[in-house]
Formats: C-alpha cells, structure tokens, sequence
C-alpha cells in the first residue's frame, strides 16, 4: 500500500521509520507548505513525490492512504480532503476536534468505501491484550490511576509570551488532548465507556489546560487520569484491586507491567518493554484491516475513537474551554 504523510514533525519520520518494518507499506509522497521543507523531508525518507498543494496530492494515483500528523485543528479538512478523493486517512490523535466532525468524516469514508483511523498507538501494543487476560488477577477493581505527565519543551515558548500550535485554542491545542488521550483511550479498552466523568484542569495563560485530573466513574471503582504538558511525573501507573496491584511504568507505550499480590506481597513481571519501533503494531494492525476489508474490527476502532472523543468534549465544554473557529 502506498502511502503519503502530511507533516514533517519528528512523529511523521517516526510513523515512516515504522512502516518501513511493515510488509506492503511503501512511502510514495509527502506534503509540506514549504517546498523546501518537503523537498527536504522526501530526500531524507526516500520519497519519490513532493507535494505542496493537498488537493493535487489528493487526486495523485502515487497514494493509496495518507498519514496526517498537522496541527490538532487541521485533521479534520484536511482528512475530508483524501476521503473525497476515495484514499484510506490514517490521522494521528486526537482525530478531530469534536464528535460532528468525527461523525461526518465516517459518514464520507462509509459513501467511499475507504477507511478512516486514529493513530492511537498504545491501544494496539501487544503488551494491552496481555493485561486485558490478565487483568482478573487483581480481583475486584477499586481504584485505577493513570498517570502521563511530561514537560513540553514548547512550554518554554508560552513562558516567553509565545503560543506554540499544541497550547494555543486556535489549534485544538492543550494537555487532555495531546497526552490524556492516552490514558483515556486504554481505559476504555480495559473497563468500557465510564457512568460520568469531571475534570479539573489547570488553565495556563494561553487559555487550553496545561494540566489537568480527569476522573471517570464506573459502577465499583473510579479511574483517576492525570495528564500535564507543564509538569513531569516519575510515577507508575496501577491498577488496583482487592487480590492484587497492576503497575505499568509508561501508559504511552504500556511497557513493563507489574503485578504484586496484595496477601503475599510477591511482584510478577507480567510484560516488559515491546520489541518492535512503538508505532510498528498500530500500522500493522491498520493494514491488515484495511487489506482484509475487516469490518468488524474498523467498528471496534470507530467506536473507540467516538467514546475518546466524547469524553474530552465533554471535559472541554463542562470548563468552557473553547476552540476558535470549532464547536
């Protein structure tokens, strides 16, 4: 499958180094505003076309898919754009800026026959399904606390009166979005779409929430997220319950998983760190998909993609965070 890459950020050239591990994934084209820049990025990434306008790279038969990792804001036309134009949108998270987007551009891939996926990495990583079948080890659930904190180096620009794309409102910027989808999104893979929800955000001069404490209610237990792009936390995430206690050291990547017995008090490595590029699984799992017109599986993902959506929606609208130009 040939594929193109909209953005020339160090996560497009990691999404591309992944692909090349990935059978029958082949870059073909790249799209940058500066011709230079493409320019630049192809020859360093062995891409044969250089785009600058999306509508002609669009309507170029040299792709099959393209992979969209702009500013936040920008997804959601520049996804509709290949979607018209009957090619598959990989699109880095979070998607799109709120649910009637999301639901249109599935409406427009439905009409077309093409897929449309969220570049959600940490759900498909081979380490997640072992803690799914394992996860009755811990007995009933009572308190799970997730946490993703690291220092943005881009915050230093807002501390110098600047506004980088991820902390700016005009750009669907802000600490829920960029890293709480994370935690989110393996929280509802383990437990399903929370009762209710509150989140407590910490607003920086920007006016998007440079940190923040989302709280997602279940029947039995609460799930705690803590999430900051202004701050930086060493802790573990856990999953606790009355048998027992689940750690994983990084709920990006969902790599080294622990679990200690609450009577015995004996730790078990459950997983340690994945052997393949973090970005690997996602890609091959999406081609697989797409190549097994699996769709099944692709409801799965919408389905999850929609509940990740909601809930930082929700989160936004109940703090009135506001994104220009969007709902």
């Amino acid at each position: 499958m040939n594929f193109g890459t909209i953005g020339t950020s160090w996560i497009t050239a990691a999404f591309i180094e992944a692909a090349q591990d990935v059978t029958d994934m082949r870059l073909t084209a790249v799209y940058s505003r500066s011709e230079q820049k493409a320019k630049q990025f192809a020859e360093t990434h062995g891409a044969c076309n250089v785009f600058t306008d999306i509508e002609e790279m669009a309507e170029s038969e040299q792709i099959d898919c393209v992979y969209i990792a702009s500013p936040n804001a920008l997804h959601y036309e520049q996804a509709l754009t290949f979607l018209n134009h009957n090619k598959h949108v990989i699109c880095e998270k979070p998607i799109f800026s709120n649910i009637t987007e999301l639901e249109k551009a599935y409406q427009i891939a439905e009409k077309n026959g093409v897929f449309l996926v969220e570049a959600m990495r940490n759900v498909h990583m081979p380490n997640l399904l072992v803690l799914k079948e394992r996860i009755e080890k811990a007995g009933q659930l009572r308190n799970v606390v997730l946490n993703y904190a690291k220092y943005s180096s881009r915050y230093d620009a807002v501390l110098n009166g600047e506004e980088p794309n991820i902390f700016s409102l005009h750009y669907s910027g802000g600490a829920l979005v960029d890293l709480g989808v994370y935690p989110i999104a393996i929280a509802i893979f383990l437990f399903g779409k929370p009762e209710r929800i509150t989140y407590a955000p910490v607003l920086i001069r920007t006016g998007v929430d440079g940190s923040g404490t989302l709280v997602l209610n279940y029947s039995d237990f609460t799930c705690t997220i803590f999430c900051s792009k202004i701050s930086t936390s060493y802790n573990p995430s856990e999953i606790q319950g009355e048998q027992g206690t689940f750690t994983i050291d990084d709920i990006g990547t969902v790599a080294n998983i622990a679990f200690i017995d609450i009577h015995s008090g004996h730790k078990e490595r459950i997983a340690s760190k994945h052997e393949e590029k973090d970005m690997f699984y996602e890609i091959e799992h999406f081609v697989q998909m797409i190549k097994t017109n699996n769709q099944a599986e692709y409801k799965r993902l919408k389905q999850l993609s929609c509940d990740i959506l909601t809930i930082t929606e929700a989160a936004r609208k109940e703090n009135k965070i506001v994104y220009k130009n969007k709902q």
